[in-house]
Parts: structure tokens; sequence; C-alpha cells
């Protein structure tokens, strides 16, 4: 029988106020930042291009050529590029667009491993620039 393991995954701002929750569900109890970013983007991509006028919190974001060829079809939206949406988050956190918390402790790598137990908790924090600064 498989288990799987229960990720529960909280969107905080810089001040630590929580604005969006999700659970995200591994195989494996032991598992990768890399992996824990891709997931949260396939179910992100996923529930987007089903329902992407009700769909305001997440990492994924349409490119502005996604968005105007969307507002152009109207009603006939394109999909969303998985892969690439993949590859802008896995990005940002490389280039410190957002970073993770895992039991209140920054992970530096998309390498380092986290054992999902039913008391882990990660936090995506979104950095946003000081107006000015």
């Amino acid at each position: 029988m498989l288990h799987e393991n229960i990720l529960n995954i909280r969107d905080e701002s810089g001040l630590g106020s929580v604005y969006h929750e999700l659970q995200l569900s591994f195989e494996k109890s032991r598992v990768t930042v890399k992996d824990i970013i891709t997931e949260r983007v396939i179910q992100e991509v996923a529930l987007y291009n089903r329902k992407a006028s009700e769909y305001r919190h997440a990492l994924v974001e349409p490119s502005d050529t996604e968005a105007m060829l969307n507002r152009a079809t109207k009603g006939k939206r394109r999909p969303i590029d998985t892969q690439k949406q993949i590859d802008i988050a896995i990005q940002a956190f490389s280039g410190n667009g957002f970073f993770i918390l895992v039991d209140d402790q920054q992970v530096e790598t998309l390498e380092q491993i986290v054992e999902i137990t039913p008391h882990t908790r990660v936090s995506f924090v979104k950095l946003v620039p000081l107006v000015g600064g």
C-alpha cells in the first residue's frame, strides 16, 4: 500500500503574515527543496489551467505573452507551460526572489533534504521590494 506524505505549505509575507495555505502530497518521506518547488508548481499550473479567473495565490504567473494570448482568445485560454513555470520558480529561488523556511529554518540549496513528518512546516516567503529602495 502506498503511503502518502502530506506537506503543509504556507505563503507568508516578509512580516510573517500567512496569506495562503495548501497541501502537497509526496510518495517519499524525504524530498529535496527542488522537489517541493516542482510539485507546488505542477499543482498550481493544473489549478490555474482549470480555472484561471479564480486563481490568485501562486508562484505561477502567466508570462506577458501567455496573458496577452489568453485575453485575445476570450474564453479559450491556452494552458500555461508547466516546465517553463518550474524553471522560472527554480530560478526565482536561486536568485532570492523568494525563500523557503522549513520549521522556521531557512533552506539554502535546491538539493537540501526535507524530512516530511506530520509536524513539518514549510513556508514560502516572497520578498517585496521597499518603495524607493
